[in-house]
């Protein structure tokens, strides 16, 4: 069966997350404080530079365990 055609979209709302995220966000005040650069120099030595497909930032990684550890996500 077909579906009729949903109404086009004529205008675009320009977002950031910036604008979604409030100043007073546990997450801004942890990123203010918390400088997160020795997370690389501390698992430089386990990532190969000219081997293998290029590795995901282990800071990102480590970000977004703590995040669902603050935040009790339990899934990874």
């Amino acid at each position: 069966m077909l579906k009729t055609p949903s109404p086009f979209q004529h205008e675009l709302e320009m977002v950031t997350l910036e604008q979604l995220v409030p100043q007073d966000h546990l997450l801004r005040l942890i990123d203010r404080h918390i400088k997160f650069d020795f997370i690389r120099e501390q698992t430089a030595h386990l990532y190969c530079a000219d081997n293998g497909r290029p590795a995901l930032d282990p800071v990102t990684l480590f970000k977004m365990l703590f995040i669902g550890y603050l935040f009790g996500i339990r899934s990874e």
